[in-house]
């Protein structure tokens, strides 16, 4: 931003001198190749200057581009995330619930459709594990590609 600043100062600057210039023309009216000089010296000029100012916002809205981009990935990644792990947090409430059930039953005389329901919940606990892993990976997988990315290009 700062050289967006610096640049309009220096178009403003520019700018000037060619008002005054053009001020001067107008009263004394005798060096007139001199002025038309100085007068196309200062539009090249002040072209070159809004040319950088047009690519440097260029590369700012590039950049505020692939941010916004990234976000939104990390956003979505972060979802399934949170998904997988509220999936994780009520398989193992049911699977501490079947294990007292369990318990009570084992205390009481044993119960097979307890066993096995014990057993289901007991699998998908670890399904649901399984998968907060699997999206966690994903996650830090996301992450870490930029970086490598980076990386490979910078060195190559």
């Amino acid at each position: 931003m700062s050289d967006i600043s610096g640049l309009e100062s220096r178009i403003t600057a520019a700018l000037d001198r060619i008002r005054r210039g053009i001020e001067a023309q107008g009263h004394g009216g005798g060096d007139d190749a001199a002025l038309q000089a100085a007068l196309a010296e200062e539009r090249s000029a002040n072209a070159e200057l809004e040319e950088r100012v047009r690519v440097l916002k260029e590369r700012q809205d590039t950049q505020v581009t692939s941010l916004t981009t990234r976000v939104e990935a990390q956003k979505t990644q972060l979802q399934a995330l949170d998904t997988e792990l509220q999936r994780l947090r009520a398989s193992n409430a049911q699977m501490r619930e079947m294990n007292a059930k369990l318990r009570q039953a084992v205390t009481e005389g044993l119960a097979p459709e307890l066993v096995d329901a014990a057993v289901a919940a007991e699998i998908e606990a670890l399904q649901a594990q399984r998968a907060a892993d699997a999206a966690e990976v994903t996650a830090i997988l996301a992450e870490l590609k930029p970086l490598v990315e980076e990386n490979s290009h910078a060195a190559g």
